[in-house]
């Protein structure tokens, strides 16, 4: 059996439970060198195999998985934050199912989320925003002309941009362009959760300045939105005293 398995967005301990227990009972373990926390390895029991995929072909991946299961061994693919954003885990779960390997999937915390918590935000606060868009800049992997950075930025909702802080000029640009106002909030949030996590509140036309000034160029996420000042938001009705649910009734004044 094969566990994908989300490994949080950096603190060690933001792994889930079952993600935790998968890894202590690991024989293998692939891991996502260039991303993933190595503090997360020291779950795994001392005879454990490691590997880091950092340095493997998606074809050295399979095979090294086909190896494990021809000796019955279990094998944990552990991935940054959470394997279903950016994780390419569909062209290896496609590799497993022609070799006959059943598989698993476990979640995690994304860096969007480790990001929020750091800033102490919601990005669906009322009446500001109730939408949260998750995209990145075309890079190596193309984006679809119907998802372009224009297209989302005008809905004014929440946005957050993975994978993309090498092009944060061009990035401002084409928030602007579709419809952010330049004094936007903006974030920038570098290695959320790790122990050398930075973040920056600036807005969307200085995003770039603020990383040139810090020298951030990658494993960070920004973030987008009016919902990043905490301000002009209404109150939540699901609280109110006036508004009756299944389990409340209205109280009085």
């Amino acid at each position: 059996m094969v566990y994908f398995v989300g490994a949080g967005c950096g603190a060690p301990d933001l792994i889930t439970v079952r993600g935790m227990k998968l890894l202590e009972k690991a024989d293998v373990i692939i891991y996502a060198g260039s991303l993933v926390n190595k503090e997360l390895l020291g779950y795994a029991k001392p005879e454990c195999r490691t590997y880091d995929s950092a340095f493997m072909t998606l074809e050295e991946v399979l095979a090294t998985i086909r190896e494990a299961e021809s000796q019955k061994l279990m094998t944990v693919r552990l991935h940054t934050g959470d394997p279903s954003l950016y994780g390419a885990i569909r062209e290896q779960i496609d590799g497993l199912e022609k070799l006959g390997i059943a598989y698993q999937i476990v979640p995690g915390v994304s860096a969007c989320f480790g990001a929020a918590s750091s800033l102490g935000l919601e990005f669906t606060l009322p009446e500001v925003s109730q939408s949260l868009i998750i995209t990145r800049m075309a890079g190596k992997t193309s984006v679809p002309e119907t998802e372009s950075i224009e297209s989302f930025a005008a809905h004014h909702a929440s946005m957050a941009v993975y994978l993309s802080v090498g092009m944060l000029g061009e990035l401002s640009a084409r928030l602007i362009a579709g419809g952010y106002k330049p004094e936007t909030p903006a974030a920038i949030v570098y290695k959320a959760t790790w122990q050398d996590e930075q973040k920056f509140v600036c807005t969307v036309k200085t995003l770039p300045d603020v990383a040139a000034q810090h020298n951030i160029k990658k494993t960070a996420v920004i973030l987008v939105g009016d919902a990043i000042s905490h301000a002009n938001y209404a109150k939540s009705r699901l609280y109110s005293a006036d508004f009756e649910t299944e389990f409340r009734k209205v109280k009085k004044s």
